[in-house]
């Protein structure tokens, strides 16, 4: 037998009419996370930044992935829903944000930021890198709560029912991405980063990182039912998404081991 998926309400706290659902509070628990991480992080002589300057940083940080993370939703998964109906990228209560489009929302919060303070993009980029993997694993723990975005049904010890999906028993793969693209990322993100490396390494090795660790485990998550596979019966939106995030990340840790000091 196989354990069945708990269900646990989506809203972890009500206070009268205000309701607070689990997966907001993993944001919060990922945006605590950057600010005490990162003010540690910012202790190394090398930082771009400093530890008083975490906090201002977090905020441009919340807005980009808030904002990217829900154009991407509607852009890359649910097109058809926006061009209906515009407001729908309001309804942030009603879920549905994409990690590519929060990132895109990331890296131009990183410029602006950047831009502020009169640092160079990339060495914003490589402070926050690491921090990010915090986030990334709350998120996950937070569809695990909620039951969502489940993998393909399997026969390994360890897989759960969702009765969500049905009474099939399935990866969870929810679980699969915080052990990768959150801890394991995290780890080696910040060993790497105990020494001073090339501008734009720490940012490179992310992208190549998280997108392997991303296209790995589409093989056994479920796709998007409303999207489906892309292509060849196996190719996954995440997976469209996520090559030219590798190929991205290796061609920048090139560049900066190449480049000039």
């Amino acid at each position: 037998m196989y354990p069945t998926h708990p269900f646990i309400d989506p809203i972890a706290i009500s206070i009268g009419p205000l309701s607070i659902h689990w997966y907001g509070l993993m944001y919060l628990v990922g945006f605590a996370g950057f600010w005490w991480v990162g003010r540690i992080h910012a202790r190394k002589p090398w930082s771009a930044v400093k530890p008083d300057q975490v906090g201002d940083m977090l905020f441009y940080g919340v807005i980009g992935i808030i904002i990217g993370g829900r154009l991407g939703y509607a852009l890359f998964y649910n097109f058809a829903d926006f061009l209906s109906n515009p407001l729908m990228l309001i309804r942030i209560w009603e879920g549905g944000m994409s990690f590519h489009g929060g990132l895109i929302g990331a890296l131009a919060a990183s410029w602006l930021y950047g831009r502020r303070l009169g640092v160079g993009f990339f060495r914003i980029t490589d402070f926050i890198a690491p921090l990010t993997c915090i986030g990334l694993g709350a998120g996950r723990i937070g569809n695990w709560i909620n039951g969502e975005l489940w993998g393909k049904p399997t026969d390994v010890p360890w897989a759960m029912v969702f009765p969500a999906a049905d009474m099939l028993p399935r990866h969870p793969s929810q679980l699969y991405q915080a052990a990768l693209e959150g801890l394991a990322l995290f780890l080696i993100l910040w060993l790497f980063a105990r020494q001073p490396r090339p501008v734009g390494a720490i940012s490179g090795l992310f992208l190549v990182g998280y997108g392997v660790f991303r296209f790995m485990v589409e093989f056994v998550r479920e796709p998007d039912a409303h999207i489906g596979y892309i292509a060849f019966g196996w190719l996954t939106m995440g997976q469209v998404l996520t090559v030219p995030m590798v190929l991205a990340g290796a061609a920048i840790m090139v560049w900066a081991y190449r480049r000039p000091t």
